[in-house]
């Protein structure tokens, strides 16, 4: 049973940044597809990043080119580098694993193909 714990969010001002961190125990993360997610209040759960194992990334967008996913193996941890927030970034974010046996954006963006789930880091940026 792979155990997620997310760090390192916190309030911050529009255009700051924040890394996030996500650290696993009870398992190996090199295995799993990695994705972060985020849900505001009174929104539905969305999708931010995604890393598969051989490292390629996959992003929404909104967060293209302003949010970097990266893991480290070694570590047993994944990260979530965001630059330029704004305050519509402001979310709960959760970290999460899972081995789809599909592949590409629509899968790795979908919440189902995710088995384990941490419990989440409230990210809030103000105008």
């Amino acid at each position: 049973q792979v155990q997620l714990v997310e760090s390192g969010g916190g309030s911050v001002q529009a255009g700051d940044s924040l890394r996030l961190s996500c650290a696993a125990s009870g398992g190996t993360l090199s295995i799993y597809v990695m994705g972060w997610f985020r849900q505001a209040p009174g929104k539905e759960r969305e999708f931010v990043a995604a890393v598969t194992r051989s490292g390629a990334t996959f992003y929404p967008d909104s967060v293209k080119g302003r949010f970097t996913i990266s893991r480290d193996n070694t570590k047993n941890a994944v990260y979530l580098q965001m630059n330029s927030l704004k305050p519509e970034d402001t979310a709960v974010y959760s970290c999460a694993a899972g081995r789809p046996y599909c592949s590409g954006y629509g899968c790795y963006s979908a919440a189902k193909e995710y088995t384990y789930w941490g419990q989440g880091t409230q990210v809030t940026a103000s105008s």
